[in-house]
């Protein structure tokens, strides 16, 4: 299905749907195909807002975790949403976080799944080798369980990407960023209700890292999924969207009720 990109001043994104904003963060190689059958499945009963985060369009020096949680909060106030359900997947539920400790106001729920923020393995000091499509195309399996979800239009995308310079400049700052941003201290500070949705063969933000999550956020349920790597609701959409959808019904708006 093509979605249909929305412009407001700087800010593009999608937004389909009524009700409760359920908002979605995108990874480093994130894109709407990502989020496929979470938008399908929850456009239905709330209003899936996807935010496209300016990977490549800020400054070096804003290139950061901490530089995209403040475009989500600007894109958040210009929208006027609030009782959002917020959530991230990998660097988008890093920016998540950030900007749920910075401004938990109008956040309702969080939602992580395969998050940075406390440990990641990265793709390793000599990445990305620009022009090596074998070696993208096995860094991309390692992002799932099934190595047949890397795609050779994911392939294609990742591939894109790293053979421009300066997207690979801020990819590299981005990871940095990511790594140097460890919120293990503040983590204690969210009240929001907090569901964490984990594949159980995630390689880069493995299990362990889940169950650090659930210890450090007070108010914390976590899930796991068998046979499913980093983006769960890429490779087991199914199972991902019941999960959610249970939790998102305990914390959702009542309908009003008719007189």
């Amino acid at each position: 299905m093509k979605y249909e990109i929305k412009q407001q001043d700087k800010f593009k994104y999608i937004e389909i749907g009524e009700g409760e904003p359920l908002m979605l963060l995108h990874g480093l190689f994130g894109a709407l195909s990502n989020f496929k059958d979470l938008i399908d499945h929850f456009s239905t009963s709330y209003k899936v807002v996807v935010p496209m985060l300016p990977l490549f369009e800020l400054d070096i020096f804003h290139t950061s975790v901490g530089g995209l949680a403040k475009h989500v909060h600007k894109f958040i106030e210009a929208r006027g949403y609030t009782d959002i359900h917020l959530l991230g997947n990998s660097l988008g539920g890093h920016v998540a976080l950030v900007h749920i400790l910075k401004h938990p106001q109008k956040i309702k729920t969080l939602i992580l799944t395969g998050s940075s923020g406390l440990f990641e393995n990265g793709m390793g000091d000599s990445y990305p080798k620009r022009g090596d499509r074998e070696y993208i195309r096995k860094k991309t399996e390692l992002t799932f369980y099934d190595p047949a979800m890397a795609t050779k239009e994911l392939v294609d995308e990742v591939f894109d990407i790293t053979i421009n310079r300066i997207k690979v400049i801020k990819i590299i700052a981005l990871a940095k960023s990511a790594i140097r941003n460890n919120l293990g201290e503040e983590l204690n500070e969210i009240s929001q209700p907090t569901c964490l949705i984990w594949g159980n063969n995630d390689t880069i933000t493995p299990p362990f890292v889940a169950k650090e999550f659930q210890k450090l956020i007070p108010n914390s349920e976590l899930h796991f999924i068998d046979k499913c790597g980093h983006a769960p609701m890429m490779e087991v959409p199914g199972e991902f969207n019941v999960i959610l959808d249970q939790f998102l019904k305990k914390h959702r708006q009542p309908a009003a009720s008719l007189a």
